[in-house]
């Protein structure tokens, strides 16, 4: 079997589950990390026949993807705001509307031209916080997450593109600290239950959902954690910033407005959802510090 019967046997295989451009961009990934590669050389290389080794572990892969684990598990790394990072089942694969997040805060950070430190709340892989160290080199980031497995990957993508970011295992719920930041940024959970039944079978059952939901009685606890917290540990003129539940843009903004957040600004993503959100914690006359 050569590469181009291959195709036709992943697109035969997995067009249940995925569609037709998906299954592509799927098969062109798996070619990249097994046979090393890229686009154009597939294309000069598509008649070669495939030895029984390299034959094995496409289909081995193929296998894996018709039980609807994610390609990124099955590889065991992904490509975030032009990093790798590895990613297992503790942490969530990074999405392209979180690049555009990241994207959003190195540009108010250089534009603002000022350094300082940043804390990233529920880091996951760190993606957001490597990312941010790598182009923001420097501030002084930390990072924090609930879950250990989570932190173990995040170690090891803060090695693997040598950035140095500080992690803590704790929980924003009950989170206290004397440090003071100049950014709080959070991609927290928060799709609800109900939400939940419209998911992809994959991301239900492959991606952590501790990562993932929130109770449709509370779906802003984490907003609003680490608004609070972010009111105690933001310095003057501190920046805060989330990405969002698409249908919670404007609950989510007056929430932030009634804890005297101010200059609140909700930003929709390239494909016109509302996404995230900044805003800047104002200078209180009774402040001591």
């Amino acid at each position: 079997m050569n590469l181009k019967q291959l195709l036709h046997h992943f697109t035969k295989e997995l067009i249940e589950i995925y569609n037709e451009q998906e299954i592509i961009s799927i098969f062109n990934i798996s070619v990249e990390h097994i046979s090393g590669f890229n686009r154009n050389q597939l294309m000069l290389k598509g008649d070669a026949v495939l030895e029984d080794v390299k034959l094995n572990e496409y289909l081995k892969t193929l296998a894996r993807l018709k039980t609807g684990e994610p390609l990124q598990y099955i590889i065991g790394d992904t490509v975030f705001y032009g990093l790798i990072f590895k990613v297992n089942s503790s942490v969530l694969i990074p999405r392209p509307e979180t690049e555009e997040l990241v994207e959003w805060i190195i540009e108010k950070c250089k534009r603002e031209q000022f350094n300082g430190s940043i804390l990233d709340i529920g880091t996951g892989s760190g993606c957001i916080a490597i990312s941010l160290k790598k182009n923001l080199n420097s501030f002084a980031v930390s990072a924090i997450d609930v879950s250990e497995g989570a932190l173990a990957i995040a170690n090891e993508n803060a090695l693997l593109n040598n950035a140095g970011v500080n992690f803590i295992h704790a929980d924003i719920l009950d989170f206290e600290s004397a440090e003071k930041y100049d950014v709080i940024v959070s991609n927290p959970p928060y799709i609800t239950m109900e939400e939940q039944k419209t998911m992809h079978k994959n991301v239900l059952e492959n991606e952590p959902h501790l990562a993932l939901f929130v109770s449709d009685e509370k779906p802003l606890i984490f907003y609003q954690a680490i608004a609070e917290f972010a009111l105690s540990n933001l310095k003057d003129n501190g920046l805060l910033f989330f990405e969002i539940n698409e249908h919670l843009g404007k609950e989510t903004v007056q929430m932030l407005a009634d804890k005297s957040f101010v200059n609140i600004e909700l930003k929709k993503d390239i494909q016109g959802k509302d996404r995230m959100i900044l805003a800047s914690r104002m200078k209180l006359r009774n402040d001591s510090f």
